[in-house]
Protein backbone atom coordinates (compact mmCIF):
# COMPACT_ATOMS: atom_id res chain seq x y z
CA UNK A 1 0.00 0.00 0.00
CA UNK A 2 1.10 3.47 -1.10
CA UNK A 3 1.91 5.37 2.13
CA UNK A 4 1.97 9.07 2.38
CA UNK A 5 6.12 10.80 2.63
CA UNK A 6 7.14 12.39 5.86
CA UNK A 7 6.55 15.49 5.40
CA UNK A 8 9.01 18.45 5.43
CA UNK A 9 9.51 21.28 8.19
CA UNK A 10 6.41 23.70 8.00
CA UNK A 11 5.59 26.64 8.87
CA UNK A 12 7.42 30.34 8.02
CA UNK A 13 10.41 30.71 9.62
CA UNK A 14 12.24 34.74 9.99
CA UNK A 15 14.16 34.12 6.75
CA UNK A 16 11.19 33.18 4.61
CA UNK A 17 9.58 36.05 5.97
CA UNK A 18 12.37 38.54 5.20
CA UNK A 19 12.44 36.99 1.57
CA UNK A 20 8.67 38.25 0.98
CA UNK A 21 7.94 41.14 -1.39
CA UNK A 22 6.84 43.19 1.78
CA UNK A 23 9.68 43.14 4.01
CA UNK A 24 12.46 42.35 0.96
CA UNK A 25 11.34 45.81 -0.56
CA UNK A 26 12.25 47.54 2.40
CA UNK A 27 15.99 46.20 1.91
CA UNK A 28 16.22 44.31 5.24
CA UNK A 29 19.73 44.35 6.99
CA UNK A 30 20.13 41.65 9.60
CA UNK A 31 22.27 42.93 12.44
CA UNK A 32 21.62 40.11 14.62
CA UNK A 33 21.12 36.35 15.40
CA UNK A 34 21.60 35.73 11.73
CA UNK A 35 22.29 32.01 13.09
CA UNK A 36 18.57 32.13 14.09
CA UNK A 37 17.00 32.95 11.42
CA UNK A 38 15.01 29.71 11.12
CA UNK A 39 12.90 30.54 14.18
CA UNK A 40 9.28 29.80 13.16
CA UNK A 41 7.24 33.14 12.95
CA UNK A 42 3.80 32.29 14.74
CA UNK A 43 2.06 35.76 14.12
CA UNK A 44 3.18 39.64 13.48
CA UNK A 45 2.62 42.12 15.55
CA UNK A 46 3.18 45.79 14.88
CA UNK A 47 3.43 48.67 18.08
CA UNK A 48 5.47 51.09 19.25
CA UNK A 49 4.84 51.20 23.53
CA UNK A 50 7.53 50.77 25.41
CA UNK A 51 5.76 47.92 26.77
CA UNK A 52 4.87 46.20 24.23
CA UNK A 53 6.44 42.58 25.45
CA UNK A 54 3.55 42.28 27.43
CA UNK A 55 1.14 42.51 25.06
CA UNK A 56 3.06 39.36 23.29
CA UNK A 57 2.59 35.72 23.75
CA UNK A 58 6.00 34.48 22.15
CA UNK A 59 6.93 33.48 18.45
CA UNK A 60 5.84 36.35 16.79
CA UNK A 61 7.88 39.33 14.45
CA UNK A 62 7.46 42.30 15.93
CA UNK A 63 7.09 45.57 13.54
CA UNK A 64 7.95 49.12 14.82
CA UNK A 65 9.64 52.46 13.88
CA UNK A 66 11.13 52.68 16.88
CA UNK A 67 9.03 55.00 19.15
CA UNK A 68 8.98 52.68 21.93
CA UNK A 69 12.33 51.68 22.08
CA UNK A 70 13.15 54.79 24.42
CA UNK A 71 15.97 57.38 23.89
CA UNK A 72 18.28 56.02 26.41
CA UNK A 73 20.46 53.26 26.28
CA UNK A 74 19.70 51.63 29.58
CA UNK A 75 15.78 52.31 28.42
CA UNK A 76 17.05 50.13 24.49
CA UNK A 77 18.56 47.37 26.63
CA UNK A 78 15.53 46.83 28.92
CA UNK A 79 13.43 46.82 25.72
CA UNK A 80 15.08 44.15 23.69
CA UNK A 81 16.00 41.67 27.22
CA UNK A 82 12.50 42.06 27.37
CA UNK A 83 11.37 41.14 24.08
CA UNK A 84 14.22 38.32 24.27
CA UNK A 85 12.73 36.65 27.56
CA UNK A 86 8.88 36.70 25.77
CA UNK A 87 10.26 34.39 23.49
CA UNK A 88 9.61 36.41 20.00
CA UNK A 89 10.93 35.32 16.69
CA UNK A 90 12.49 38.80 15.70
CA UNK A 91 12.51 42.37 16.11
CA UNK A 92 12.45 44.62 12.64
CA UNK A 93 12.83 48.14 13.22
CA UNK A 94 11.94 50.62 10.03
CA UNK A 95 14.71 53.63 9.48
CA UNK A 96 13.23 56.84 9.71
CA UNK A 97 12.66 59.78 11.44
CA UNK A 98 13.36 58.14 14.70
CA UNK A 99 16.33 56.09 13.61
CA UNK A 100 18.53 56.66 10.98
CA UNK A 101 20.69 53.66 12.05
CA UNK A 102 19.97 51.61 15.15
CA UNK A 103 21.56 52.52 18.20
CA UNK A 104 24.73 50.46 19.23
CA UNK A 105 23.30 49.35 22.93
CA UNK A 106 20.39 47.84 20.97
CA UNK A 107 22.39 45.77 18.46
CA UNK A 108 24.46 44.83 21.07
CA UNK A 109 21.95 43.69 23.68
CA UNK A 110 20.09 41.44 20.55
CA UNK A 111 23.28 39.73 19.97
CA UNK A 112 24.09 38.66 23.59
CA UNK A 113 20.21 37.78 23.90
CA UNK A 114 20.29 35.70 20.49
CA UNK A 115 17.24 38.07 19.42
CA UNK A 116 17.31 38.40 15.78
CA UNK A 117 17.25 42.34 14.80
CA UNK A 118 16.48 43.52 11.58
CA UNK A 119 16.71 46.74 10.35
CA UNK A 120 14.65 48.26 7.41
CA UNK A 121 16.14 51.17 5.35
CA UNK A 122 13.16 51.65 3.35
CA UNK A 123 9.81 52.13 4.26
CA UNK A 124 7.43 49.82 3.88
CA UNK A 125 3.62 49.53 4.64
CA UNK A 126 3.31 47.50 7.72
CA UNK A 127 -0.12 46.08 6.90
CA UNK A 128 0.93 44.74 3.38
CA UNK A 129 3.76 42.87 5.06
CA UNK A 130 1.52 41.70 7.76
CA UNK A 131 -0.89 40.31 5.23
CA UNK A 132 1.73 38.29 3.46
CA UNK A 133 3.02 37.06 6.46
CA UNK A 134 0.15 35.96 8.14
CA UNK A 135 -1.37 34.59 4.56
CA UNK A 136 2.25 31.86 4.50
CA UNK A 137 1.29 31.13 8.11
CA UNK A 138 -2.60 30.03 7.36
CA UNK A 139 -1.68 28.73 3.99
CA UNK A 140 1.09 26.57 6.18
CA UNK A 141 -1.64 25.26 8.56
CA UNK A 142 -3.64 24.56 5.82
CA UNK A 143 -1.02 22.38 4.21
CA UNK A 144 -0.66 20.43 7.76
CA UNK A 145 -4.31 19.67 7.59
CA UNK A 146 -4.37 18.59 4.43
CA UNK A 147 -1.09 15.92 5.15
CA UNK A 148 -3.06 14.96 8.21
CA UNK A 149 -6.29 14.28 6.75
CA UNK A 150 -3.98 12.55 3.66
CA UNK A 151 -3.10 9.75 6.97
CA UNK A 152 -6.90 10.24 8.05
CA UNK A 153 -8.09 9.08 4.63
CA UNK A 154 -5.36 6.21 4.29
CA UNK A 155 -5.95 4.60 7.49
CA UNK A 156 -9.73 4.43 6.64
CA UNK A 157 -9.08 2.59 3.41
CA UNK A 158 -6.86 0.65 5.43
CA UNK A 159 -9.73 -0.47 7.62
CA UNK A 160 -12.20 -0.70 4.71
CA UNK A 161 -9.34 -3.49 3.04
CA UNK A 162 -9.59 -5.58 5.86
CA UNK A 163 -7.17 -4.06 8.22
CA UNK A 164 -6.53 -3.07 11.93
CA UNK A 165 -4.59 -1.34 14.48
CA UNK A 166 -1.11 -2.80 13.43
CA UNK A 167 -1.98 -1.32 9.92
CA UNK A 168 -2.96 2.00 11.06
CA UNK A 169 0.27 2.21 13.39
CA UNK A 170 2.47 1.29 10.01
CA UNK A 171 0.91 4.01 8.13
CA UNK A 172 1.80 6.23 11.17
CA UNK A 173 4.91 5.21 11.53
CA UNK A 174 5.91 5.46 7.45
CA UNK A 175 4.70 8.90 7.98
CA UNK A 176 6.20 9.99 11.09
CA UNK A 177 9.86 8.05 9.91
CA UNK A 178 9.83 7.06 13.78
CA UNK A 179 8.27 3.76 15.89
CA UNK A 180 4.98 4.18 16.95
CA UNK A 181 3.47 2.04 20.25
CA UNK A 182 -0.15 1.71 21.53
CA UNK A 183 -0.36 1.11 25.17
CA UNK A 184 -2.70 0.48 27.57
CA UNK A 185 -4.31 3.48 29.94
CA UNK A 186 -2.32 1.96 32.62
CA UNK A 187 1.21 1.63 30.29
CA UNK A 188 1.26 -1.75 29.26
CA UNK A 189 2.50 -2.13 25.73
CA UNK A 190 -0.57 -3.44 22.94
CA UNK A 191 1.19 -2.93 19.30
CA UNK A 192 4.27 -1.34 18.28
CA UNK A 193 5.24 -0.11 14.89
CA UNK A 194 7.95 1.09 12.41
CA UNK A 195 11.71 0.68 13.56
CA UNK A 196 13.97 2.98 15.95
CA UNK A 197 17.56 4.21 15.16
CA UNK A 198 19.22 2.35 12.73
CA UNK A 199 16.71 -0.20 12.21
CA UNK A 200 16.43 -1.69 15.65
CA UNK A 201 13.14 -3.93 16.78
CA UNK A 202 10.14 -1.23 17.99
CA UNK A 203 10.02 -3.22 21.45
CA UNK A 204 13.86 -2.58 21.71
CA UNK A 205 12.48 1.28 21.89
CA UNK A 206 9.86 0.93 23.78
CA UNK A 207 11.42 -1.14 26.27
CA UNK A 208 14.07 1.33 26.64
CA UNK A 209 12.02 4.72 26.75
CA UNK A 210 8.81 3.75 27.75
CA UNK A 211 8.50 0.26 29.27
CA UNK A 212 10.58 0.49 33.00
CA UNK A 213 9.67 4.35 33.21
CA UNK A 214 5.29 4.40 32.48
CA UNK A 215 5.32 7.38 35.47
CA UNK A 216 7.97 9.36 34.30
CA UNK A 217 7.74 12.22 31.80
CA UNK A 218 8.07 10.93 27.92
CA UNK A 219 11.39 12.24 26.23
CA UNK A 220 11.04 15.67 24.94
CA UNK A 221 9.13 15.94 21.68
CA UNK A 222 7.32 12.85 22.06
CA UNK A 223 3.60 12.85 20.92
CA UNK A 224 1.23 10.80 22.83
CA UNK A 225 -2.58 11.23 22.26
CA UNK A 226 -5.38 9.74 23.93
CA UNK A 227 -7.80 7.64 22.55
CA UNK A 228 -11.11 7.74 23.77
CA UNK A 229 -13.54 5.06 24.86
CA UNK A 230 -16.55 4.60 27.09
CA UNK A 231 -18.52 6.69 24.59
CA UNK A 232 -19.06 10.46 23.38
CA UNK A 233 -18.19 12.75 26.66
CA UNK A 234 -17.42 9.83 28.95
CA UNK A 235 -13.75 11.45 29.36
CA UNK A 236 -12.62 8.10 29.65
CA UNK A 237 -9.07 6.92 28.27
CA UNK A 238 -8.79 3.45 26.47
CA UNK A 239 -5.71 3.57 25.19
CA UNK A 240 -2.22 5.82 24.33
CA UNK A 241 -0.81 6.88 20.94
CA UNK A 242 2.83 6.96 21.06
CA UNK A 243 5.66 8.69 18.85
CA UNK A 244 8.63 8.66 20.11
CA UNK A 245 10.96 10.95 18.01
CA UNK A 246 14.13 8.17 18.10
CA UNK A 247 14.88 8.44 14.04
CA UNK A 248 13.61 12.30 13.28
CA UNK A 249 12.43 15.17 15.59
CA UNK A 250 8.56 15.39 15.02
CA UNK A 251 6.47 18.08 13.92
CA UNK A 252 3.18 19.18 14.38
CA UNK A 253 1.96 17.64 11.53
CA UNK A 254 2.32 14.31 13.24
CA UNK A 255 0.66 15.54 16.17
CA UNK A 256 -2.20 16.17 13.81
CA UNK A 257 -2.15 12.86 11.89
CA UNK A 258 -1.67 11.03 15.71
CA UNK A 259 -5.21 12.63 17.01
CA UNK A 260 -6.63 11.21 13.47
CA UNK A 261 -5.95 8.17 14.06
CA UNK A 262 -6.87 7.61 17.45
CA UNK A 263 -10.53 8.41 16.75
CA UNK A 264 -10.03 5.44 13.74
CA UNK A 265 -8.39 3.62 16.61
CA UNK A 266 -11.17 4.67 19.41
CA UNK A 267 -13.92 2.57 17.14
CA UNK A 268 -11.62 -0.26 15.65
CA UNK A 269 -10.97 -0.81 19.75
CA UNK A 270 -14.89 -0.99 20.28
CA UNK A 271 -15.60 -2.85 17.39
CA UNK A 272 -12.70 -5.88 18.12
CA UNK A 273 -14.22 -5.31 22.01
CA UNK A 274 -17.74 -5.80 20.91
CA UNK A 275 -16.45 -9.11 19.25
CA UNK A 276 -14.53 -10.24 21.75
CA UNK A 277 -17.26 -9.89 24.05
CA UNK A 278 -19.58 -12.00 21.75
CA UNK A 279 -17.54 -14.46 21.54
CA UNK A 280 -16.57 -14.86 24.92
CA UNK A 281 -20.58 -14.66 25.96
CA UNK A 282 -21.06 -17.12 22.63
CA UNK A 283 -18.71 -20.08 24.40
CA UNK A 284 -20.65 -18.76 27.57
CA UNK A 285 -23.86 -19.71 26.22
CA UNK A 286 -22.25 -23.12 25.12
CA UNK A 287 -21.16 -23.91 27.97
CA UNK A 288 -24.25 -23.48 30.20
CA UNK A 289 -26.40 -25.07 27.66
CA UNK A 290 -23.89 -27.87 28.20
CA UNK A 291 -24.58 -27.78 32.34
CA UNK A 292 -28.27 -27.35 31.86
CA UNK A 293 -28.97 -30.30 29.08
CA UNK A 294 -29.69 -28.09 26.68
CA UNK A 295 -26.94 -30.02 24.59
CA UNK A 296 -25.91 -33.46 24.85
CA UNK A 297 -23.03 -35.05 25.43
CA UNK A 298 -22.97 -36.52 21.90
CA UNK A 299 -23.53 -33.28 20.27
CA UNK A 300 -21.07 -31.22 22.44
CA UNK A 301 -17.56 -32.59 20.90
CA UNK A 302 -18.75 -31.08 17.58
CA UNK A 303 -20.01 -27.99 18.75
CA UNK A 304 -17.02 -27.27 20.91
CA UNK A 305 -14.44 -27.73 18.17
CA UNK A 306 -16.38 -24.95 16.01
CA UNK A 307 -15.71 -22.49 19.07
CA UNK A 308 -11.55 -24.08 19.36
CA UNK A 309 -11.73 -26.65 22.15
CA UNK A 310 -9.94 -29.72 20.32
CA UNK A 311 -9.26 -31.72 23.94
CA UNK A 312 -9.73 -35.14 21.96
CA UNK A 313 -10.30 -37.90 24.70
CA UNK A 314 -8.85 -36.22 27.82
CA UNK A 315 -10.57 -36.20 30.61
CA UNK A 316 -12.56 -32.64 31.02
CA UNK A 317 -12.42 -30.59 33.95
CA UNK A 318 -15.59 -28.16 34.86
CA UNK A 319 -14.19 -25.23 36.53
CA UNK A 320 -16.24 -21.61 37.42
CA UNK A 321 -15.44 -18.36 38.70
CA UNK A 322 -18.00 -16.29 39.77
CA UNK A 323 -17.74 -12.54 40.78
CA UNK A 324 -18.95 -10.63 43.68
CA UNK A 325 -22.03 -8.55 43.16
CA UNK A 326 -20.16 -5.56 43.87
CA UNK A 327 -17.54 -6.94 41.40
CA UNK A 328 -19.68 -7.58 38.03
CA UNK A 329 -18.35 -5.36 34.98
CA UNK A 330 -20.31 -3.63 33.08
CA UNK A 331 -20.66 -2.88 29.09
CA UNK A 332 -17.22 -3.41 27.58
CA UNK A 333 -15.87 -4.79 31.06
CA UNK A 334 -16.74 -8.54 29.97
CA UNK A 335 -14.21 -8.58 27.10
CA UNK A 336 -11.72 -6.98 29.30
CA UNK A 337 -11.72 -9.33 31.95
CA UNK A 338 -12.35 -12.14 28.85
CA UNK A 339 -9.37 -11.25 27.15
CA UNK A 340 -6.76 -11.10 30.51
CA UNK A 341 -8.22 -14.79 31.89
CA UNK A 342 -7.36 -15.95 28.60
CA UNK A 343 -3.82 -14.31 28.50
CA UNK A 344 -3.28 -15.67 31.96
CA UNK A 345 -4.67 -19.33 31.34
CA UNK A 346 -2.26 -19.57 28.48
CA UNK A 347 0.57 -20.38 30.43
CA UNK A 348 -1.51 -23.24 32.04
CA UNK A 349 -0.50 -25.49 28.88
CA UNK A 350 -4.00 -27.42 28.37
CA UNK A 351 -6.91 -27.21 26.01
CA UNK A 352 -8.72 -24.57 27.42
CA UNK A 353 -12.76 -23.53 26.35
CA UNK A 354 -13.69 -20.32 28.15
CA UNK A 355 -16.89 -18.07 28.47
CA UNK A 356 -18.67 -15.72 30.17
CA UNK A 357 -21.91 -15.06 31.42
CA UNK A 358 -22.81 -11.94 32.66
CA UNK A 359 -26.42 -12.46 34.03
CA UNK A 360 -25.56 -14.70 36.24
CA UNK A 361 -21.81 -12.94 37.22
CA UNK A 362 -19.98 -15.87 35.99
CA UNK A 363 -16.77 -17.22 33.89
CA UNK A 364 -17.34 -20.65 33.28
CA UNK A 365 -14.40 -23.25 31.60
CA UNK A 366 -13.63 -26.48 30.45
CA UNK A 367 -10.00 -27.81 30.41
CA UNK A 368 -8.74 -31.09 28.95
CA UNK A 369 -6.79 -32.82 31.48
CA UNK A 370 -3.78 -35.42 30.58
CA UNK A 371 -4.81 -37.57 33.50
CA UNK A 372 -7.69 -37.04 35.88
CA UNK A 373 -4.29 -37.34 38.89
CA UNK A 374 -3.70 -33.94 37.70
CA UNK A 375 -6.58 -32.43 38.73
CA UNK A 376 -5.53 -30.51 41.69
CA UNK A 377 -1.84 -29.39 40.31
CA UNK A 378 -3.93 -27.87 37.24
CA UNK A 379 -6.59 -26.52 39.80
CA UNK A 380 -4.37 -25.18 41.54
CA UNK A 381 -2.82 -23.29 38.11
CA UNK A 382 -6.27 -22.30 37.06
CA UNK A 383 -7.14 -20.55 40.12
CA UNK A 384 -4.20 -18.26 40.09
CA UNK A 385 -4.68 -17.52 36.49
CA UNK A 386 -8.20 -16.81 36.80
CA UNK A 387 -7.93 -14.73 39.90
CA UNK A 388 -4.76 -13.14 38.10
CA UNK A 389 -7.11 -11.97 35.22
CA UNK A 390 -9.97 -10.63 37.62
CA UNK A 391 -7.04 -8.42 39.09
CA UNK A 392 -5.48 -7.35 35.46
CA UNK A 393 -9.40 -6.33 34.52
CA UNK A 394 -9.78 -3.75 37.69
CA UNK A 395 -12.22 -6.77 38.71
CA UNK A 396 -10.69 -7.54 42.47
CA UNK A 397 -10.91 -3.89 44.26
CA UNK A 398 -9.46 -3.52 47.65
CA UNK A 399 -11.24 -4.36 50.43
CA UNK A 400 -13.91 -6.17 48.18
CA UNK A 401 -14.69 -10.09 48.27
CA UNK A 402 -12.61 -11.76 46.03
CA UNK A 403 -13.86 -14.13 43.06
CA UNK A 404 -14.85 -17.51 44.13
CA UNK A 405 -13.43 -20.02 41.95
CA UNK A 406 -14.90 -23.95 42.46
CA UNK A 407 -13.72 -27.21 40.53
CA UNK A 408 -15.64 -30.22 39.54
CA UNK A 409 -15.21 -33.61 38.74
CA UNK A 410 -13.09 -34.47 35.53
CA UNK A 411 -14.77 -37.13 33.80
CA UNK A 412 -16.28 -37.32 29.92
CA UNK A 413 -18.75 -34.77 28.28
CA UNK A 414 -21.97 -36.18 29.99
CA UNK A 415 -19.55 -35.64 33.32
CA UNK A 416 -18.99 -32.00 32.56
CA UNK A 417 -22.56 -31.39 31.95
CA UNK A 418 -23.08 -32.49 35.36
CA UNK A 419 -19.94 -30.79 36.72
CA UNK A 420 -20.90 -27.35 35.47
CA UNK A 421 -24.06 -27.08 36.54
CA UNK A 422 -23.17 -28.28 40.19
CA UNK A 423 -19.94 -25.81 40.09
CA UNK A 424 -22.13 -23.12 39.07
CA UNK A 425 -24.32 -23.28 41.69
CA UNK A 426 -21.83 -24.17 43.97
CA UNK A 427 -20.17 -21.28 43.35
CA UNK A 428 -23.28 -19.22 44.48
CA UNK A 429 -23.91 -21.22 47.57
CA UNK A 430 -19.96 -20.55 48.30
CA UNK A 431 -20.42 -16.51 48.49
CA UNK A 432 -19.19 -15.24 51.67
CA UNK A 433 -17.06 -18.39 52.76
CA UNK A 434 -13.44 -18.27 54.51
CA UNK A 435 -11.71 -17.15 51.04
CA UNK A 436 -9.21 -20.00 49.44
CA UNK A 437 -7.93 -20.08 46.30
CA UNK A 438 -10.40 -22.56 45.00
CA UNK A 439 -12.74 -24.89 46.40
CA UNK A 440 -13.91 -28.58 45.59
CA UNK A 441 -17.41 -28.23 44.40
CA UNK A 442 -17.63 -32.07 46.30
CA UNK A 443 -16.93 -30.68 49.45
CA UNK A 444 -19.57 -27.78 49.29
CA UNK A 445 -22.54 -30.19 48.63
CA UNK A 446 -23.93 -29.22 52.55
CA UNK A 447 -23.60 -25.60 51.87
CA UNK A 448 -25.21 -26.10 48.51
CA UNK A 449 -28.15 -27.81 50.01
CA UNK A 450 -28.84 -25.14 52.88
CA UNK A 451 -28.64 -22.73 50.26
CA UNK A 452 -31.38 -24.11 48.13
CA UNK A 453 -33.11 -24.55 51.10
CA UNK A 454 -32.08 -19.73 52.03
CA UNK A 455 -35.85 -18.96 51.14
CA UNK A 456 -37.46 -22.22 53.23
CA UNK A 457 -39.14 -20.19 56.70
CA UNK A 458 -37.78 -23.48 58.22
CA UNK A 459 -34.38 -22.96 58.16
CA UNK A 460 -34.68 -19.47 59.60
CA UNK A 461 -36.46 -21.36 62.32
CA UNK A 462 -33.55 -24.27 62.86
CA UNK A 463 -30.76 -21.48 62.87
CA UNK A 464 -32.78 -19.52 65.43
CA UNK A 465 -33.34 -22.54 68.01
CA UNK A 466 -29.76 -24.12 67.35
CA UNK A 467 -28.33 -20.67 67.80
CA UNK A 468 -30.27 -18.13 68.64
CA UNK A 469 -29.25 -17.59 71.71
CA UNK A 470 -25.84 -17.09 70.95
CA UNK A 471 -26.87 -14.41 68.46
CA UNK A 472 -28.46 -12.68 71.39
CA UNK A 473 -25.72 -12.79 73.81
CA UNK A 474 -23.13 -11.48 70.73
CA UNK A 475 -25.35 -8.39 70.03
CA UNK A 476 -25.48 -7.61 73.78
CA UNK A 477 -21.86 -8.47 75.38
CA UNK A 478 -18.26 -9.40 74.79
CA UNK A 479 -16.57 -11.05 73.99
CA UNK A 480 -18.76 -12.67 71.27
CA UNK A 481 -18.86 -16.27 71.14
CA UNK A 482 -20.02 -17.77 67.82
CA UNK A 483 -16.24 -17.14 66.66
CA UNK A 484 -15.10 -19.63 69.52
CA UNK A 485 -18.02 -21.66 68.61
CA UNK A 486 -16.93 -21.83 65.23
CA UNK A 487 -13.46 -22.42 65.28
CA UNK A 488 -13.97 -25.08 67.94
CA UNK A 489 -16.00 -27.29 65.84
CA UNK A 490 -13.79 -26.97 62.73
CA UNK A 491 -11.03 -28.26 64.74
CA UNK A 492 -13.35 -31.10 65.75
CA UNK A 493 -13.33 -30.48 69.16
CA UNK A 494 -9.88 -30.23 69.78
CA UNK A 495 -9.25 -27.70 72.56
CA UNK A 496 -5.48 -26.99 72.34
CA UNK A 497 -6.08 -26.37 68.63
CA UNK A 498 -8.82 -23.97 69.10
CA UNK A 499 -7.00 -21.72 72.00
CA UNK A 500 -3.84 -21.72 69.73
CA UNK A 501 -5.69 -20.40 66.85
CA UNK A 502 -8.00 -18.26 69.10
CA UNK A 503 -4.80 -16.96 70.86
CA UNK A 504 -6.66 -17.56 74.17
CA UNK A 505 -5.39 -19.74 77.25
CA UNK A 506 -6.38 -22.73 78.19
CA UNK A 507 -8.52 -21.53 80.83
CA UNK A 508 -10.30 -18.95 79.14
CA UNK A 509 -11.26 -21.40 76.76
CA UNK A 510 -13.19 -23.61 78.81
CA UNK A 511 -15.35 -20.49 80.62
CA UNK A 512 -16.06 -19.52 76.98
CA UNK A 513 -17.16 -23.42 76.01
CA UNK A 514 -18.90 -23.70 79.22
CA UNK A 515 -20.55 -20.43 78.89
CA UNK A 516 -21.80 -21.69 75.59
CA UNK A 517 -23.51 -24.89 76.89
CA UNK A 518 -25.29 -23.21 79.90
CA UNK A 519 -26.57 -20.36 76.88
CA UNK A 520 -27.49 -23.10 74.33
CA UNK A 521 -28.54 -25.98 77.47
CA UNK A 522 -26.82 -28.39 75.43
CA UNK A 523 -23.64 -30.77 75.94
CA UNK A 524 -21.10 -29.83 73.06
CA UNK A 525 -19.42 -33.09 73.51
CA UNK A 526 -22.93 -35.11 72.33
CA UNK A 527 -22.08 -35.61 68.31
CA UNK A 528 -26.11 -34.74 67.23
CA UNK A 529 -26.00 -31.63 69.19
CA UNK A 530 -22.24 -30.94 67.35
CA UNK A 531 -23.81 -31.94 63.97
CA UNK A 532 -26.89 -29.58 64.65
CA UNK A 533 -24.61 -26.56 65.50
CA UNK A 534 -22.34 -27.07 62.90
CA UNK A 535 -25.02 -26.85 60.26
CA UNK A 536 -26.70 -23.93 61.84
CA UNK A 537 -23.67 -21.98 61.56
CA UNK A 538 -23.69 -22.80 58.02
CA UNK A 539 -27.10 -22.27 57.16
CA UNK A 540 -27.18 -19.06 58.70
CA UNK A 541 -25.13 -17.16 56.00
CA UNK A 542 -28.02 -18.07 53.87
CA UNK A 543 -31.05 -17.64 56.06
CA UNK A 544 -30.59 -14.12 57.29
Amino acid sequence: METPSAPQPTGITVQRALELPGLRSGLPEILAGADRLHRTVRWVHAGEVPNIASLLKGGELLLTTGYGLGTRPAEQRVFVRTLAERGIAALVVELGPRFARLPAALVDTARAAGLPLVQLHREVPFVTVTEEIHTEIVNGHYALLQRAEEVHRRCTQALLGGGGVPQVLEILADFGDNPVFLETADGRLLYAAGAGPEGADPLQVWEGLRGPHKDAPPPAGTVLVDVPGGGPGTGSVRARLVMLPVRSPLAPVHRMAAERAAGILAVVLMQARQEEELAARGRGDFLTDLAEGRITAEDAPAQARVLGFKPGSSPLLPVVMRLGDSLSPAGGGWAVLARAVAEELAAVGVPVLLGVRPVEGRVPLLLGLRSESERAAVADRVAAALRAGAERAGMQRPGAQPPVVVVGVAGGWAAASAGLRHAAETATAAQGLTDRPWYDARRLDIDLLLWRLRDHPDLAAFVDRAIGPLRDHDNRSRPPLLPTLETYLAHAGRKAETARELHLNRQTLYNRLARIGELLGTDLDDPQTVLALSLALRARRHAG
